[in-house]
């Protein structure tokens, strides 16, 4: 198994290993306000941007025309 490299923030690693561990102890993606919780972000907002980031590098995959709870890692 190779590991993947992204070019992404500190901040963004820490979101990325927020929803890993989410995934891995409950089986599903966590919620805006769960991942920003873990993080130190108490905004939505900052935590939506931070997931757009992820898209963008490709370290989190979004099923097409749905909400941030349905998605995966890249």
């Amino acid at each position: 198994m190779t590991r993947r490299s992204w070019d992404i923030s500190d901040r963004q690693q820490s979101v990325l290993a927020c929803i890993r561990d989410h995934i891995l102890d409950h089986g599903e993606a966590p919620s805006v306000r769960e991942i920003g919780g873990a993080v130190g972000l108490s905004s939505p907002s900052s935590v939506l941007y931070q997931l757009r980031r992820l898209e963008q590098a490709g370290a989190v995959v979004r099923a097409r025309g749905t909400g941030w709870r349905d998605y995966r890692l890249g």
